[in-house]
């Protein structure tokens, strides 16, 4: 199948050949279809899958079709995070290269003022992050009475971090009648309701993850302890000849203290973690995409959209606590059908995490062997050096109240390599200063 049976516009047809695209993934061959004819959807695919696509290209259809109305957006795309709405905001771009759209979004991290500006201009395609739109219409900045359609985007991760609140009280501002689209990676009994609550009648499409990931990516795994980890991926990014990848981390506290020891390696590593600024944040991403930093160290809410054409391996520093996210993780590779390679270091702690991970893709990970550099042995000159003594620390018969005292750190004994300044400083005092402690 290819894009043209779907009696797509000339113009969008242009725009994805360009782009490089002829063929469908799977669930854009599901959803397209029921987008244009204006259905609701719930769709669940995993990052990777061509999902933004999949409702990004119908929109841009039904839009051109549809009957423009000044300075009120007619599709509202909901995201998770700032950098995926970033995402959906350059896909839109692309596809609609040769049409006349008003397209923007709405983030936190920005100027609430540059983006009210924005709102003065007419808008077609609204993309935002929940936090950020609701700030908005608060403030009296925005009308949503000309909605045609909604998107949900990443409805699992709305929910783990704590968005739905937001999301129904946005909800009350848009008009009942309207196309709703729900995207998530997995179906909990919360998105079901979800699904429930906001969709009337809809179809329901569902790819397999595994299928996907299986035959793009190469997966592995390294058996390391905890304290060998750095030194374990410094020797992977070697013996593989590694030269870009995204390195995934647990902690925001992890990534720092990881992109520091990469740097002092000599490594061209940068950090993205939810502390930064956006504009820190997008800049990070800018270098990265531009090649300006070859290992970019990330953690998960921070690296959710990051979107890198050709990215060749994805490292997990730590393993994943679910197995969604570690499906996510490596989602960052071996996309569009092309291959890709995730390794992930496996302390004994997390093993049982693997086997999880293991049951869930219904696949097995190996095992690879990395082997460490020998740290260097005890030279003969420093075997042969006398060992440090300790002596009784000395205390002058002038002062009664140096009897009293003690060597702060070392108890009444001090190392030798000390005595020598104790000694030197003993002699310089005077007698006056003792006869000022008597």
């Amino acid at each position: 199948m290819i894009f043209s049976d779907f009696s797509l516009s000339d113009k969008t047809l242009k725009a994805l050949a360009e782009a490089g695209y002829q063929s469908p993934t799977p669930i854009q061959e599901k959803v397209i279809p029921f987008i244009l004819d204006k259905k609701d959807v719930f769709g669940c695919a995993q990052t990777g899958t061509g999902k933004t696509a999949s409702y990004v290209v119908p929109l841009i259809e039904n839009l051109a079709k549809g009957r423009f109305r000044a300075r009120m957006p007619r599709v509202l795309i909901l995201t998770p995070t700032r950098e995926l709405a970033l995402q959906v905001e350059a896909s839109f771009k692309q596809y609609a290269l040769y049409y006349n759209l008003g397209i923007t979004s709405l983030i936190g991290g920005e100027s609430m003022t540059l983006q009210e500006r924005a709102l003065e201009k007419n808008i077609d395609v609204l993309i935002a992050t929940p936090g950020r739109l609701l700030d908005i219409i608060k403030r009296g900045r925005l009308l949503l009475g000309a909605l045609e359609t909604l998107v949900i985007d990443e409805a699992d991760r709305l929910l783990d971090m704590g968005f739905v609140p937001d999301v129904e009280a946005i909800m009350g501002y848009l008009p009942k009648k309207r196309q709703t689209l729900l995207f998530s990676a997995t179906v909990t009994k919360e998105i079901r309701k979800l699904s429930q609550q906001y969709l009337l009648s809809p179809e329901e499409v569902t790819i397999t993850p595994q299928k996907v990931s299986a035959s793009t990516i190469e997966q592995s795994a390294i058996e390391t302890k905890v304290r060998n980890k750095r030194d374990v991926l410094r020797a992977y990014l070697t013996e593989k000849k590694v030269n870009k990848a995204i390195i995934f981390c647990n902690r925001k506290s992890e990534v720092s203290i990881l992109c520091r020891s990469l740097k002092k390696y000599h490594y061209n590593a940068g950090e993205i973690h939810g502390d930064l600024t956006q504009a820190e944040r997008k800049r990070v991403l800018d270098n990265f995409h531009a090649s300006k930093i070859d290992f970019l160290v990330a953690s998960d809410i921070a690296a959710r959209g990051i979107d890198v054409d050709e990215l060749p391996h994805v490292i997990n520093f730590d393993l994943p606590n679910n197995p969604e996210e570690y499906v996510h993780r490596i989602g960052r590779t071996g996309r569009a059908g092309k291959q890709g390679t995730a390794v992930s270091l496996v302390s004994p702690t997390q093993k049982k995490n693997l086997h999880t991970i293991e049951k869930y893709i219904a696949q097995k990970i190996p095992y690879t062997h990395i082997t460490l550099e020998e740290k260097p042995k005890e030279s003969k000159v420093m075997k042969d050096m006398p060992k440090s003594k300790t002596v009784q620390a000395p205390v002058s018969t002038k002062s009664k109240k140096a009897k009293d005292q003690c060597v702060l750190g070392f108890g009444d004994e001090i190392p030798a390599f000390f005595q020598i300044k104790y000694d030197q400083l003993l002699s310089k005092s005077s007698p006056r200063a003792s006869k000022e402690e008597d």
